[in-house]
């Protein structure tokens, strides 16, 4: 299956060196890189799970305090500018 792939002038011209330094032809690179990366198992980690310990970190321990946050702002600011 052919497959084209467009790298920047640096990456291709890194790679192009590397490859002549070990005498590799481009495909044999390119399908033993595929498979490195279809053999590595794939990450179980959702978006919650990685960011778990800082969810919640600076909880007020208040359930309903997103619900009542216009309350709270009020008071806030009423307690700010009381004369």
């Amino acid at each position: 299956m052919p497959i084209s792939v467009r790298l920047d002038h640096k990456t291709e011209a890194a790679l192009r060196q590397r490859l002549r330094e070990h005498g590799i032809p481009m495909s044999d690179f390119v399908r033993s890189a595929i498979q490195e990366k279809l053999d590595q198992p794939a990450p179980k980690n959702t978006p919650y799970e990685l960011g778990r310990e800082v969810f919640g970190r600076h909880s007020s321990g208040e359930r309903t305090r997103s619900q009542r946050r216009k309350a709270i702002v009020k008071a806030q600011l009423d307690a700010k500018h009381r004369r």
